[in-house]
């Protein structure tokens, strides 16, 4: 058995020796056949692995194993500088700050440029092949140019505040990386900007002396707008929402699929009572089911289910106009008032979207389900098929209820009883497998007809949700093993386990309210839903439920699979929502050529090249979350402007060592509390607790407690809100009233100490 240093000297040594070559995994397996490890010893290395984790000492990731510090191979990373040799600098656009300085790395042109691949600049993200660096007091790695996945914005956003002497005016930029400075604008660039306007503006001077003078280029329209908003948010984080002429061209010339082209004859379905099931306002719909009992002997009381997806592969073909701009694009972008697609509306809400009544190309999943909801079998097949109905989840609830109308009275008993009865038997599998149960809300933003916010609410949660959701987990399960059996690559969704890190807090916050997690004991999700289950009800149900959150891994897409955490699932894969999602694409794709299921399907490629598109497409679900919750925070900024003073209920949704930040009720909006205004009491942050408590008077402001504040202040633009506490701490007893007794004493425990550290370093 090899000692600990044996291993991660391996460890270093592979990530060295494998250079630029392509990224091999470093696993157990891997460690286990290089060393001889076979049998029982096996379980002894694990052992050993995951004290190492526990320790620190090694990291994992989708790449395998690295040591403490170390970057996997393929790094997604920001070039932010140039050093003076003139080289660029990136430093990795995901970094710990538990390990310090992020890694700076020296960026070179690709050996073997790509046709078509620009030159990187300063502002640019890329994914970087990365090797270690092996000149002294340079940056820690190299790295070569895999991909580009952004360029620097070379339009800017702004607010045209005019100049009350005349003469033009003052840009003040929208981006929060810009807060601190100004641009002038003279009084014959202005155009038509009005005081308050949002404008995109393009620098004409950057002179040493004086503000940086700028050009109105286009006028978007007030801040009042919500439009004027959401274009912020694609402004800043460099959203593609124009498309190309050539994508556009090709989406006008595509041709409505038929049963029969291209030498490939497509199975007719379009006699099965197939349903879409969406929400009210959707414009695309790329799914539909179908379930009736199974006729088989072999399945008594069970059940067929259908899902059939818009068949998207046959109008993208691999390397064309509309597949090029698909994968820039990674995903389509929802905002309240506007979808930034990832393909043109004559393809994701005509061609390829499910119409009621309407002939449609789709890719069909038929699954076998037993009486106790566990899939027996299934098959995929090329159809073409009729939506025999458009539902929104509402409408269909009602009908299960006892209230149809007038669509839905004539499909209740042979479509959507039928539905309901399948998913009763696939909630007995569901139950058993046990995936994470975190009820997370969801706002929505309504709209008044001037763009403005009218409301927002929390829509409810139906079964008619849950159905359509356990029915396209099932349908993605079987894309993910049908491809693993026809040795395939495709792209998988991933979720990974918990950091030790985030455990080891975890457990320390439990055993403040009586819950023992032992320290680096590895947790399936049954067991994060026991903890849920322990505290449904009692006083300190929103904080565990906010701190299970907070404890979750963030899921990609990945070449490598790693099993889904959240799901519970060993292989996963999207599948489901093609006109909106790449990832699903491929696997479309995937799935038609290894079935022979005609043109579209996915052109040689390696795993290699796979996990750069993997890697890719998850940064530009990050960013599409980032825009959509950015312009949710300055929507209801906007709203709640003119509402300085009023008072709101709501909970503290994050406490840190500077103040609270409190998440309103009504409208689900974060703001911040200073922990300087909590009052005449010096608070300390105490991290086990996850809570501010008064060093005098021991009274605790503590994660996920009630609290009402007063609204202070209101920053549409930077979408952030500020508030005064009007709540009392609630009286702590045990550790905080030993803190409070010993400060009286002048005697300031170990643990005090360290939490005003904290306070210092934060």
């Amino acid at each position: 058995m090899p000692s600990r240093e044996d291993i991660l000297a391996f460890i270093a040594r592979e990530r060295e020796a494998s250079g630029e070559a392509p990224p091999g995994k470093i696993g157990k397996r891997e460690i286990a056949r290089a060393f001889g490890i076979r049998g029982d010893d096996k379980i002894l290395l694990k052992k050993i692995l995951k004290e190492l984790e526990i320790e620190g000492e090694i990291k994992r990731s989708r790449q395998g194993l690295h040591e403490k510090g170390a970057l996997p191979q393929i790094v997604l990373a920001d070039i932010v500088s140039r050093d003076g040799d003139g080289d660029l600098i990136a430093t990795p656009a995901e970094w710990e700050e538990d390990l310090g300085p992020a890694p700076r790395i020296v960026v070179f042109a690709p050996k073997k440029p790509r046709p078509g691949l620009p030159a990187p600049g300063i502002g640019d993200r890329a994914l970087l092949r990365v090797a270690p660096w092996r000149e002294t007091g340079g940056p820690a790695y190299s790295g070569r140019v895999v991909k580009l996945l952004s360029r620097a914005a070379k339009r800017m956003l702004g607010i045209f505040r005019e100049d009350p002497r005349g003469g033009g005016g003052r840009i003040v930029p929208v981006d929060k990386k810009l807060r601190d400075k100004e641009f002038r604008v003279a009084e014959a660039d202005r155009g038509e900007a009005r005081d308050g306007d949002l404008v995109g503006v393009e620098t004409l001077s950057r002179g040493r002396l004086g503000l940086p003078v700028v050009k109105v280029r286009e006028r978007l329209g007030s801040m009042n707008s919500e439009k004027a908003i959401s274009l912020i948010a694609i402004n800043v984080h460099g959203l593609p929402d124009v498309f190309r002429p050539e994508t556009i061209e090709a989406s006008e010339q595509a041709k409505a699929a038929r049963i029969e082209a291209e030498g490939f004859r497509r199975e007719d379905w379009r006699s099965l009572a197939l349903v879409t099931i969406d929400p009210p306002d959707a414009k695309d719909h790329d799914d539909a089911v179908h379930a009736a009992p199974d006729d088989s002997p072999d399945n008594a009381n069970g059940f067929v289910v259908t899902v059939a997806i818009a068949d998207v592969s046959w109008y993208v073909r691999p390397g064309a106009a509309l597949d090029r701009e698909a994968l820039d694009r990674g995903n389509s972008v929802y905002f309240p008032d506007r979808v930034v697609p990832m393909l043109p509306e004559r393809i994701s809400n005509n061609l390829c979207s499910l119409r009621e009544g309407e002939d449609r190309p789709a890719l069909a999943c038929r699954m076998r389900i037993g009486k106790d909801g566990h899939k027996i079998d299934h098959s995929f097949h090329r159809v073409m098929m009729r939506s025999a109905a458009k539902l929104s989840y509402q409408q269909a609830q009602d009908a299960i209820d006892g209230r149809p109308d007038a669509t839905t009275a004539p499909l209740l008993d042979e479509v959507l009883r039928p539905l309901w009865r399948a998913h009763e038997a696939t909630k007995i599998a569901r139950e058993k497998r046990s995936p994470l149960d975190l009820d997370l809300p969801e706002r929505k933003i309504l709209l008044k007809p001037d763009g403005t916010v009218d409301r927002v609410l929390t829509p409810p949660r139906l079964d008619a949700h849950k159905l359509i959701e356990e029915f396209m987990i099932l349908a993605n399960v079987a894309a993910a093993e049908t491809l693993e059996a026809e040795k395939s690559h495709l792209i998988y969704r991933a979720h990974g386990e918990p950091s030790v890190e985030k455990l080891n807090a975890l457990s320390e916050f439990l055993a403040t309210i009586g819950i023992k997690l032992a320290k680096g004991q590895v947790l399936k999700p049954e067991q994060f839903n026991e903890i849920l289950a322990r505290v449904r009800g009692a006083e300190h149900e929103n904080v565990v439920n906010e701190i299970v959150l907070r404890t979750q891994a963030q899921a990609e897409y990945v070449a490598e699979n790693y099993g889904h955490f959240g799901l519970h699932l060993r292989r996963y894969a999207h599948f489901t929502s093609p006109i909106r999602r790449y990832a699903d694409l491929i696997v479309h794709r995937a799935l038609v050529r290894a079935l022979d299921l005609g043109p579209g399907g996915l052109p040689e490629m390696s795993r290699e090249h796979l996990a750069e598109i993997a890697a890719r497409i998850s940064a530009c679900e990050r960013r599409a979350m980032a825009a959509e919750r950015e312009t949710t925070d300055r929507l209801i900024a906007v709203f709640l402007a003119d509402r300085i003073g009023a008072s709101f209920d709501g909970r503290i949704a994050g406490v840190t060592a500077s103040g609270l930040f409190v998440k309103l009720s009504e409208t689900g909006a974060d703001g911040y509390v200073p922990a300087a205004t909590l009052g005449a009491d010096y608070f300390r942050f105490e991290e086990a607790h996850m809570a501010l408590v008064g060093a005098r008077s021991g009274e605790s402001f503590q994660l996920g407690d009630a609290v009402t504040v007063r609204l202070v202040e209101a920053a549409p633009f930077a979408g952030a809100l500020r508030f005064e506490m009007l709540s009392e701490g609630k009286p702590r007893i045990g550790r905080a009233s030993a803190l409070k007794a010993k400060a009286a004493r002048g005697k300031a425990p170990k643990s005090a100490a360290k939490a005003s550290r904290r306070r210092t370093r934060a």
